[in-house]
């Protein structure tokens, strides 16, 4: 890779930290569209628990990975809240780079072929240069 795609690299892997890191704290916290549609015909309080009616949102049952480390955009463990939830962006973006750099590291091209390489004879079958056959 040249220098000046390693700087692009480096200069977007920098502002990924920063999101993940800084501005994600200030992501709303009222739900989206999905959570928000699926609590029609209930009422809810204002922690966000549901107090009766009837609702989609009621059959909603934790996932297998809720105790995870890195559960619910945060660090379980870390009690300030503006940190876990920065450490885990950042966390979360340098193994997403980390996974996806392999990845690419593993199906870069080698570089051109060479020129014996080329051509419709099989290796093993050529002779070596000078030799007599």
């Amino acid at each position: 890779m040249r220098k000046r795609s390693w700087g692009f690299v480096a200069a977007g892997l920098l502002v990924a930290l920063l999101l993940a890191g800084v501005v994600s704290n200030y992501a709303s916290s009222h739900p989206d569209g999905l959570d928000s549609s699926l609590l029609k015909g209930c009422t809810v309080d204002a922690d966000g628990e549901i107090t009766g009616g009837s609702c989609p949102a009621q059959q909603a049952k934790d996932h297998e990975l809720a105790d995870s480390p890195l559960a619910d955009y945060g660090i379980r463990g870390v009690n300030n809240g503006f940190l876990s939830t920065g450490l885990s962006g950042v966390l979360g973006v340098l193994l997403t780079f980390a996974v996806g750099g392999g990845v690419f590291w593993l199906l870069r091209r080698r570089g051109p072929a060479r020129p014996d390489d080329a051509g419709g004879t099989p290796r093993e079958d050529r002779q070596p240069a000078g030799a007599a056959g």
